[in-house]
This record gives structure tokens, sequence and C-alpha cells, in this order.
């Protein structure tokens, strides 16, 4: 007799937080799930250069657990993708832009086992699914369709259970009360929405599997993270000392609740896994890897220029801006661009937009008709695109590591460096990198330079875009200081929560003994354990080995 197996993502849900309000009370039905079963953390890594290293990206890591292969085997790396030939980007918002035809999903099983899938993010329809996919009701911009199949359901969801209120419209900044107070109660509507429509799902069908996601943690994580953390640099100016609700931890009630009401519906020897591929902690990654990145670039192929935020190695810096002029994050960046004039650069700060569309230092403005054209055009490191063909490297736009890309003789349109230089200029940039210190603290803000090709003529198509990423200490930081290219801010902090590569698992169901732990796992052991609960046929080509037949010898 197969068990009925019920599978809840938290998207970005991070154990730390997980755990610390697990002990503290808060969380009954995850508190039940962990005595009852197998809890433990995911760590999950990739290869480059035939070494594992680790990985935090969202991007990757959901398409890794939808296929059960890492994305060094896929080929897919990133919602973004980028043209040497025109040294363009391309991002779609509907799209994830992989297509699951040679790796298909893992639930993909075909007439013997009946599936519903809601909600899952970077996900497309599979016709080898038997039963139902909704994908796109909701999500922190979820890369999926907004499509069902059949047809006729996302339609019906939506009319009974009405319209996600997040999806596309979490677009908001910390210093906005009016955005924070709305996205509360959208959290809240959403969660609701979520738990009503799963148990709709769950009380039409048998089903064999149910996979489903609840997105609010991310959502959440990455806006409402400031408001949680007493170690973030924002806590006090945003809480006033007076934080008796604390809007992340109500998130994570709120949903805590809604699984428990899921599972009333769940089949009594159902087996349930919740678990997130990654976490969300203090935001150390956006400012490094969206703007400090590209200027050091910048300066680096422009020796003696500087355009963002230009300060003074050695001085102390100025105090967190906690109070931006210009009411989006692009914008106070923007007007932080180096103006030797006193009078333009108050010009500059204070003034309407629509006087603020030129390019400065070659920069294209974000607030330009080109920038609105562009794939991802607000985002500081695509200011830079125009001078690309000009540069040595210059950094892709991303939401985790960073990312550059050698601009390679024979392989980019306009390319600088030979691939006799190539190594030298890699050593060059990394070592450049490594120099880099936090100004306020003097720690060194990178972890490790990691070179994606063995050769500069090595064009693999599973390869990255990318031929050095950048893995940044967790720590967070407004201002750099670069020995080799000076001072870099402070600027205004972006969203208060970022990716950190640490997820979790947490089961309960026959076999699996009680306060069991999970000492190793990673995403893509994921594919496995939910086919092997089933009594489906594992493919040998995962990546992945089942973990809680691994972990706990009581399963039979």
């Amino acid at each position: 007799m197969k068990n009925q197996v019920i599978v809840i993502g938290l998207d970005a849900g991070d154990p730390w937080l997980l755990e610390k309000w697990m002990n503290e009370g808060h969380l009954q039905t995850f508190s039940q799930l962990r005595e009852q079963g197998i809890y433990g953390r995911l760590n999950n890594t990739v290869e480059y250069c035939g070494h594992q290293e680790e990985l935090t990206s969202t991007e990757a890591l959901w398409p890794a657990f939808i296929t059960g292969r890492r994305a060094d085997k896929t080929g897919y790396w990133d919602i973004v993708k980028y043209y040497p030939h025109r040294y363009e980007i391309s991002c779609e918002l509907c799209d994830s832009g992989y297509d699951y035809e040679t790796q298909p999903p893992f639930y993909a099983l075909g007439d013997k086992y009946k599936v519903a899938v809601f909600d899952q993010p970077y996900a497309n329809l599979s016709d080898r699914v038997n039963g139902v996919q909704i994908l796109g009701w909701g999500g922190t911009y979820p890369y999926t369709p907004n499509a069902s199949q059949p047809s006729t359901i996302l339609p019906e969801i939506i009319q009974k259970y009405g319209k996600n209120p997040i999806i596309y419209n979490d677009n908001g900044i910390w210093w906005d009360k009016a955005y924070i107070e709305w996205e509360k109660q959208a959290l809240k509507q959403s969660i609701a929405g979520r738990s009503a429509i799963c148990r709709d799902l769950l009380r039409r069908d048998s089903w064999d599997l149910l996979l489903t996601n609840f997105n609010e943690t991310h959502t959440g994580g990455h806006d409402l993270y400031a408001f949680s953390d007493p170690e973030h640099p924002l806590y006090e100016h945003l809480t006033k000392g007076n934080n008796d609700v604390d809007p992340l931890l109500e998130t994570y009630k709120d949903i805590d609740r809604a699984i428990g009401e899921i599972l009333t519906e769940a089949a009594d020897n159902a087996y349930v896994l919740c678990f997130s591929p990654h976490g969300m902690g203090l935001n150390f990654s956006d400012l490094l890897s969206q703007t400090f990145l590209p200027e050091l670039l910048y300066r680096y192929s422009f020796p003696g220029k500087v355009a963002i935020a230009p300060g003074q190695v050695g001085t102390t810096p100025p105090p967190v801006i906690t109070k931006p002029i210009r009411n989006s994050w692009p914008g106070n960046i923007w007007t932080s661009l180096y103006e030797p004039n006193p009078i333009a650069k108050f010009f500059k700060t204070w003034t309407h937009k629509k006087f603020l569309q030129s390019s400065q230092h070659g920069l294209r403005s974000p607030y330009s008709a080109e920038a609105e054209a562009t794939a991802m055009g607000w985002m500081p490191v695509m200011w830079f695109q125009p001078l690309w063909p000009q540069m040595k490297a210059f950094a892709l736009p991303g939401f985790a590591d960073g990312h550059i890309r050698i601009n390679l003789k024979g392989r980019e349109r306009d390319g600088i460096v030979t691939a006799e230089e190539y190594a030298t200029v890699c050593d060059e940039i990394s070592q450049m990198l490594y120099r880099l210190k936090d100004a306020r603290t003097g720690k060194a803000l990178v972890k490790k330079v990691i070179r994606t090709r063995r050769s500069a003529t090595n064009n693999d198509p599973t390869l990255p875009d990318s031929d050095l990423v950048v893995l940044w200490h967790e720590q967070i930081t407004d201002v750099v200081d670069s020995p080799d290219f000076g001072r870099i801010g402070p600027i205004p902090y972006f969203r208060a929560g970022s990716h950190w590569e640490r997820g979790f698992l947490v089961a309960k169901g026959p076999g699996i003994a009680p306060n069991s732990e999970l000492t190793t796992g990673e995403v893509v052991d994921l594919p496995p354990t939910i086919l092997g609960l089933m009594g489906a046929p594992i493919p040998a080509h995962f990546d992945g080995k089942p973990l809680i037949t691994a972990s706990v010898s009581q399963i039979s």
C-alpha cells in the first residue's frame, strides 16, 4: 500500500530562525513535526572545475530541486542570460529559462502516480504529470508562467480564493512605512489563501504526492528581516527600541498555523516533509554584488576614474544612512555619483527624476528610457553596461554571489583580454578582491574567488556565464575600502535580508524514529527521498541520495 507524501517548501525559510522560534515555543506545528520525526540542515554545493563549492543562489537551487541535478549537470545557473556578441542580458519574469525537457521534474511520474503541484517556483507545466499543476498564483517573482493543467483550474482557484496580493508587487523598501504596513497584511492574506487552496486540493482526490510552497518566507525575509534581528544595522532605527510585534516572526507563526491546517486534510499514514533549499539572514550580498563589485571593476578598467560614492580611505566613515533622501534605492545610489561641483551635487540630490535621465561618467541613468527598456536596468550593475565593451572585466547582475565576466577576445564582440592574458587578469582581479575590507570593522569581505573555467577557451555550454564567482563573508556592510582603488560608500542599505547557504528538512511518517537527527543533506537529495517514500523508482542519473532511508534505520 502506498503512503501519501505531502511536501511543503518554505522558499528561503531560514533554519536559524526556525530553530530559535521553535525553541522559544512560537512554532507549534514545526515543533511537533520535529518531535515526531527527523530534523536537520541542508548545505548545498555545486562543482566548478572539479571542485565542490558552496551554493547560495535561489535561481540555481530551485531547478536543482525540481530536476534532482545540480547546475553543473543541467547547465542552468541563473534567470539571467548573457549574450557576448551583444553585451546584453535577458531575464523573463514569467519564465525561469529552463525548459525541463532534457531533465524533467522529478514528479513527472506518468499515470501510475497522482500528483498535485501548487505554486512551485521556477517550474514549468509538464505533460508527464498525472494530476493537477497550478503555477504562478503567488510568490516572490517565482519565474513561472501563470498557468495550470488543466487550464481551467487556476482561473477557478482565483475566482474562489482571490488573486494573490504579493506576486510582482513586493518591490518596496524598508524606509517606506506605508509599504511595510501593506506587506504585513498582504503576507497574512497570502498565507491564508495558500492554506485554503491546499486544503481544497487535498479534498479533491487521494493524491500520492502533494507538492506546494510557502513563498511568504522569501518576501518577508527580504523586506522585514531588519525588524527582527537586533544585529541588523537598521534594527534600532526601525524599531525605535519597541518591537513588541516582530513582523517576520508573525509571518512564520502564520505559516506554522497554516501548515497545521493543511495537515488536517492529510491521510493518517502520510509522510510529511517540510524543507527550505536555502535560508535568509543579514543582507551581506546585495550591495557587494550589485553595487560595490561593478564599481571596483570600473575603477580597475579605467585607472584614476571613480563613479559611485567615492570616499577617503583612512577616515572614519559617517554613520549608517537611515533617512535616504529619494524614494527609491536606485535613485539614492544614482545621486551618490561623483560630482566635484557642490552646486550641481545639491541639484542632482534634490531635483525631480525627469532631470536625471542623462548618463554620468559613462553610466546609464536608471531614470532613462534605455534603462526602462533594459532587463534589470534599475540595478546599479547594469548602469555600467554601455561601458562593458571598453572594460577588461565587468560584473553581471545577480542576487547572491558576485559574478564577473572577462571581456575576452574571440568570445566577446569587442574583446580586450587575450587568451594568453586571461589567467593573469583573473589573478589580478582575485587578489584585488581579497584585499577588500569593511571600512567600519576592517574585516575582509571576500571568502573565496572561484574560477569557473579551466582555460579561457573552454566554451562548454553547461558552464555559467561568469568567469569568476565571488563568495562573500556573511557580514553586512555599507562602505568598502580597497587599497588599490579607494573607498566606496557609505550608500543606503537595500533589502534587509539576503539568501544564506543554509536550508533545512523536517519530516515525519511511518518508520521515521521520533526526535531523529539528519546529519547531512543537500537539496538534490530531496527528490530521491520523496520518490523513495512514494515507492516510486529513483532515476539513476540523480545527483542525490535518499536522506531518510540513509539516516533512519527503522524505516521499512
